[in-house]
């Protein structure tokens, strides 16, 4: 179980065009990296994702995810109309002065608190706290309406990530 956390919790995948980078990245790790992306969510300021690895260290996988995801999702932020700019720049550029890994900006915070899922009932509690998110915070009444969700497979409705058998 991973969360990846934007920093100062910034809402940035307010934006469809930013959570698609996500999901295009998540769908390039699974068919060139071997990342296999069980369960997923993606909120406005961070992603959960009950993941694994058999090709490829999962710790290189999401540094690479992160790293990629940062780089585009900035570049498309200096190169639209985004309202926030300025801003959402500023954020990022003050994080990642404060960083020695970074050279100019930095989206992501550092890690991505992975949480190994030891039981099936460890499992079941990630997946139903990953699915419940965005019922919780408001933005849909079911879980299986939320585009950006594996939740949506439970209910054959369309899945934006090819997910893994368990």
């Amino acid at each position: 179980f991973i969360t990846c956390t934007v920093i100062d919790w910034v809402d940035v995948f307010t934006r469809k065009e930013y959570k698609d980078i996500l999901i295009d990245s998540l769908n390039y790790c699974i068919t060139n990296k071997g990342l296999c992306v069980y369960e997923f969510v993606i909120m406005s300021n961070h992603i959960h994702a009950i993941v694994s690895s058999e090709k490829t260290p999962l710790s290189d996988i999401i540094k690479d995810f992160k790293k990629f995801t940062a780089k585009r999702i900035i570049e498309q932020i200096l190169n639209t109309n985004e309202s926030r700019k300025e801003w959402l720049i500023k954020k990022f550029a003050f994080a990642g002065s404060r960083n020695s890994n970074n050279k100019t900006y930095q989206l992501w915070q550092q890690d991505y608190h992975a949480v190994e899922l030891s039981s099936e009932n460890m499992w079941k509690q990630r997946a139903e706290y990953i699915h419940l998110n965005p019922v919780r915070a408001g933005i849909v009444e079911h879980a299986e309406d939320y585009l950006y969700s594996s939740a949506r497979f439970y209910y054959n409705r369309k899945c934006l990530i090819e997910l893994a058998a368990k």
